[in-house]
């Protein structure tokens, strides 16, 4: 099978579902601009014109509002942010209309819109340019939310967002568009709500949320040189959980540690942490522990990043701490 980069993998997968689906468009500012979403959106224009791939003014709820409406209307939009921050602006069209339309009309309408939310975080970005929202879009029913860590989930999510009939939170990490992976020529699809266990083990849990996968593996594996068994869990789906997976690995480990790359307080780790000690606490050995952001803006210094950002080193530290 093939081996290609992830921006490569979302480039590729929408060629190939705007071409298959003529109710697929792409809507948003600068959709063919690298400085606002990379190389994910090469020779779309060219190949489906202007009509199929709409760059925009800087109107962030009224380019919501306009996919919301073509979704209600049969279309498949799909909305993309190039930066996360600014989906504070759409926020009454995410949450009060596409997240409500489906109850609201008693099932008798849907809105199949796929919301791309890249997060676009470092490179002394600062604090407006930098944000990981996706507890807040977990927080509001009506709403799915993905977020792949590989190239093939990538693909797989991506479809199977475009596919499902209600609105669907597709979010990306720039960090993780140089990473490399197997991905099928095909189209696919990979199952909402349905983690993977990325390296198994029996003494810790680590469950991560997408770049915090790759640090996560990468502290699994300088923790096995001394001795110390890590099992990897990528959520790959934040809504819906797999709670099953989550609770059938702190079941055999006793101890689990969240790793997620947005703030603590009530943050995606909060959540888990909170499901688990409701479920499962008398199989816990040890404290949960959350490797989250601080609870402060990012910085926007490079030194100041380094120290912000958790990596497999804060990983580290804290499965060595549970197993104290």
């Amino acid at each position: 099978m093939r081996r290609i980069t992830y921006v490569q993998t979302i480039n590729e997968t929408l060629h190939q579902i705007i071409e298959k689906d003529s109710r697929v468009f792409l809507i948003g500012q600068g959709v063919t601009s690298p400085w606002y979403v990379g190389s994910t959106t090469v020779g779309l224009l060219d190949r489906f014109g202007p009509e199929r791939i709409i760059d925009t003014p800087v109107s962030e709820n009224g380019i919501a509002g306009v996919a919301v409406g073509a979704a209600l209307a049969g279309m498949r939009p799909i909305l993309v942010h190039p930066r996360m921050d600014f989906m504070y602006y759409a926020m009454d069209q995410i949450a009060n209309h596409a997240a409500n339309w489906h109850y609201m009309f008693g099932g008798q309408l849907s809105v199949p819109l796929t919301v791309w939310a890249i997060i676009n975080r470092g490179g002394e970005q600062g604090a407006q340019h930098s944000q990981a929202l996706q507890a807040m879009f977990t927080h509001i029913p009506g709403l799915k939310v993905v977020m792949p860590s590989t190239p093939h989930d990538a693909k797989g999510l991506l479809i199977a967002s475009i596919e499902d009939d209600n609105p669907v939170i597709y979010i990306d990490d720039r960090w993780l568009y140089d990473s490399v992976g197997e991905v099928p020529e095909e189209l696919y699809s990979e199952p909402m709500g349905k983690g993977v266990i990325r390296r198994e083990g029996k003494d810790v849990t680590v469950v991560a949320t997408s770049y915090m996968v790759i640090e996560a593996s990468r502290a699994a594996e300088s923790l096995e040189n001394e001795g110390i068994d890590v099992e990897v869990i990528d959520l790959r789906s934040l809504k819906p959980l797999d709670e099953r997976l989550l609770f059938d690995s702190v079941r055999k480990t006793g101890r689990l540690i969240i790793g997620d790359g947005g703030w603590k307080t009530c943050g995606v780790a909060a959540e888990i942490s909170a499901l688990v000690t409701e479920k499962s606490f008398r199989y816990l050995k040890a404290p949960i522990l959350r490797v989250s952001l601080p609870d402060t803006p990012a910085p926007a210094s490079s030194p100041l990043e380094k120290a912000f950002y958790p990596d497999s080193d804060d990983i580290i530290l804290s499965v060595k701490r549970v197993l104290q």
